[in-house]
């Protein structure tokens, strides 16, 4: 499996609830260190520095992304918001986000990590009450489980990334029709 942080969703919170891998098979699970929640906030843009994490920071963060992919997966099916998962990504959204900072070399965050998961926090709560709603779909590679904002032109993106999960479905579905073309032309 691919240990690289992927940002495909179109959202920093669509990309944190993406964190766990495969839910429906074989679950892999992005956030296994604190190093690895820590790198995920630098790689997302969202800080520039972070407060070295604790196992407590992957544990609250894992929470709250648990809670964001479940209200962003009733509101992708329609479904009225689950209070619990409301409760938790409140919870995290009331706390202090990062706030950049300008310096002479320009623009820069410093954030604890209790501050990066309140910013996450905050960008779902945008997320979730914003006009991107009907835009969210799941990624079409069953094994995927990815939600993405589909900006595409007549809403027809099919996958969360082409070169996450577009490239291995085609590929597949290639190699299926090279199998079966010499078959039906020799009829």
């Amino acid at each position: 499996m691919n240990l690289d942080h992927v940002f495909v969703c179109g959202n920093p919170a669509l990309d944190f609830a993406a964190t766990l891998r495969a839910r429906r098979s074989t679950r892999f699970e992005m956030f296994a260190t604190p190093e690895r929640l820590n790198a995920w906030y630098v790689e997302s843009g969202l800080v520039d520095t972070i407060t070295p994490a604790g196992e407590d920071d992957v544990q609250e963060a894992t929470t709250v992304r648990e809670a964001i992919y479940h209200l962003v997966t009733g509101r992708r099916l329609g479904e009225e918001f689950d209070r619990e998962a409301l409760a938790v990504l409140n919870s995290a959204a009331r706390k202090t986000p990062a706030t950049p900072q300008l310096t002479l070399g320009g623009r820069h965050t410093e954030a604890t990590p209790e501050q990066a998961l309140a910013t996450v926090a905050r960008q779902a709560v945008e997320l979730l009450s914003g006009p991107d709603v009907p835009l969210l779909k799941e990624c079409g590679n069953p094994e995927c489980t990815r939600v993405y904002i589909d900006r595409s032109r007549g809403m027809r993106r099919q996958w969360c990334g082409m070169e996450s999960c577009g490239n291995k479905i085609k590929a597949a579905a290639y190699r299926a029709r090279k199998r079966t073309a010499p078959a039906a032309a020799s009829r």
